[in-house]
């Protein structure tokens, strides 16, 4: 079987288990550390399957910058954030600051899958699009832990479909890609 098939199985088993997860209501049965721990966890298999095997890796590489940078227009979730904060169920604390900033990561990444700039634009673009990407991300992270560690009840949304996918599915695809992107940038600049 071709690395791509395997990979694309894995990805739709794994989606259906996100989505059992979520429909189940498990997370809302675990211990608060306990879905934090699973998006780490998820994060760095992913991190480590695609360092660690040469196949995944080099199908991963062989995937146009642009593909995985249209993964992030799912950030348009921060969307989702603001109406549900405006509706009380999620804190201020997350939702408005994560909302807005995934809204404007999602925004900005729309140019980098659709414009045709030069090469060289395209790549400075890219880099500080991922920066800031990435800063965001953690920052939605780890405000959600440290609501989620202290008053679990605030992101009980988290905890059920559809938001119940984002620590279990979404956010370490999210992560993984910017990292992805970091080391392919990385090899870019060397090779030119």
């Amino acid at each position: 079987m071709s690395p791509a098939l395997v990979a694309r199985l894995v990805f739709w088993l794994w989606f259906g288990a996100a989505f059992f997860v979520g429909r189940q209501l498990l997370l809302q049965r675990l211990p608060p550390p306990a879905v934090p721990t699973i998006l780490a966890s998820l994060t760095v298999l992913l991190l480590y399957t695609y360092f660690r095997f040469t196949a995944v890796r080099r199908w991963v590489d062989g995937l146009p910058l642009r593909s995985l940078v249209l993964l992030h227009v799912t950030r348009f979730v921060g969307i989702y954030f603001l109406i549900l904060y405006r509706r009380g169920e999620l804190p201020y604390e997350f939702a408005v600051p994560g909302g807005i900033g995934d809204i404007i990561v999602a925004s900005l990444a729309l140019p980098l899958v659709f414009l045709p700039f030069d090469e060289s634009t395209h790549l400075r673009y890219l880099r500080i699009w991922n920066v800031i990407g990435l800063i965001d991300i953690a920052l939605v992270v780890m405000t959600a832990i440290r609501l989620n560690l202290a008053t679990p009840w605030q992101m009980h949304a988290l905890t059920h479909l559809p938001l119940s996918l984002l620590p279990t599915f979404l956010v370490p695809l999210i992560i993984a890609t910017h990292i992805v992107i970091f080391v392919r940038l990385a090899r870019a600049t060397t090779v030119t």
